[in-house]
């Protein structure tokens, strides 16, 4: 492994225990800003001396007694350090709803939609900026300003660490949501070149909306967003080869699925739409993927189903990836000319996004226009930097 694989593969580490530390520290010294700076010299410190010292067996006990040391020394300047002193003891285990006191803190209403969402990805999942980056579409700059902003503005109105009383809920339901669905997507298939998938991230996504629906049980959409992840993870095992290369859905050897927690999350699914009759874009999401994961083959797919799914969540949650999607649905229920014509109107509003360019690839294929489709894989593999698609795209480009 090169000095650079070997930094970011320590960086990753680094990361994956961000979230945890912060947690507890907030909810330790009550203070958003005092806890990030003790992270961030925690995570300084370790990139400093892993290198030289090797990764500790317990990197999370390891941090958090960085932590603990540099706050020992703030507090020994402050009138208040003897209480402080006291919490500090350690070992101290976070409790299991402090990464979601955390989140309800990012996504204060004081904040603007998008930099609650980039706050939370960065302080309690742990996500760089490049990734959050990539799940905003955005440049990674833009995403450092938001995130500037917000902590400033968390300080400086002094936004209480805590979950919200029960008539302040509602209306920060929406922001958790994205950020848990954002994280998981992430897991799921990463931005970054650092790995195709990240397991840990997928189960503290699925972790946080379990958490959600036991906080908020008459809030359709927690149960929504906790039955799409577990959909997806119950399909985990065929994604990938033996050699790590993305496996399509049409490929996935379904006997790998977990019939049981497919059978499961339906089941969650089911009961949710006919307790609350509320239906939302997580659990219209959850349909889709109910759709697929129920099918016995890719050929039984009910791609009519999918598609009035698809136009369902456009109406409740009009986008253009979701627009993206119902294109591939066309595909297969009025051929590749109809999801063809389907992307083109999108525009340029997706011309960063991978996965137009490697979907439109195949739609050309499919109607014999080798040439243009080589471009548009090609200009899919110059947008990605996540490994596993990485392979696939050039793969194709070597046999097309």
């Amino acid at each position: 492994m090169g000095e650079q694989e070997a930094h970011e593969a320590l960086a990753r580490v680094v990361r994956e225990h961000a979230g945890r530390l912060a947690a507890s520290l907030t909810s330790l010294l009550g203070d958003f800003s005092a806890a990030e700076d003790l992270v961030q010299d925690a995570i300084e410190t370790a990139l400093e001396r892993w290198p030289v010292e090797g990764v500790p067996e317990r990197p999370d006990a390891w941090l958090l007694v960085v932590a603990r040391r540099r706050g020992l020394d703030v507090l020994r300047r402050e009138s208040t350090y003897r209480a402080k002193l006291v919490q500090l003891t350690w070992p101290v285990p976070a409790q299991p709803d402090d990464r979601l006191r955390l989140v309800f803190t990012c996504c204060h209403p004081a904040l603007s939609r998008s930099a609650q969402i980039a706050l939370t990805l960065r302080v309690v999942c742990g996500l760089s900026t490049a990734q959050i980056a990539a799940a905003f579409l955005v440049p990674e700059a833009t995403v450092a300003q938001r995130i500037t902003r917000a902590k400033k503005k968390i300080t400086e109105a002094g936004i209480p660490y805590r979950i919200p009383a029960a008539h302040e809920l509602p209306t920060r339901l929406e922001q958790v949501l994205a950020v848990v669905y954002l994280l998981f997507n992430e897991g799921y298939l990463s931005s970054t070149t650092e790995r195709a998938q990240a397991r840990a991230l997928v189960a503290d996504a699925e972790w946080l909306a379990a958490l959600l629906v036991n906080l908020l049980p008459k809030e359709p959409e927690a149960s929504g967003l906790l039955a799409l992840i577990r959909l997806h993870r119950a399909r985990a095992a065929a994604r990938f080869d033996a050699a790590g290369r993305l496996v399509l859905l049409a490929d996935q050897d379904r006997t790998l699925w977990d019939r049981k927690a497919i059978e499961d999350a339906v089941a969650l699914l089911i009961r949710t739409a006919r307790t609350h009759r509320r239906p939302g874009p997580y659990q219209l999401q959850a349909a889709i993927v109910a759709c697929h994961a129920e099918a016995a083959s890719f050929a039984a797919t009910d791609w009519r189903q999918i598609t009035v799914l698809y136009d369902l969540l456009l109406a409740l949650a009009p986008s253009p990836v979701t627009r993206l999607h119902r294109a591939v649905a066309l595909r297969y229920t009025a051929g590749p000319e109809a999801a063809l014509a389907e992307l083109e109107q999108l525009g340029g509003a997706l011309e960063r996004y991978p996965l137009l360019h490697a979907t439109r690839a195949e739609l050309l294929r499919d109607l014999g226009r080798h040439a243009e489709a080589r471009q548009a894989d090609a200009r899919a593999l110059e947008l990605t930097a996540n490994p596993a698609q990485q392979a696939l795209l050039e793969e194709r480009l070597r046999w097309d």
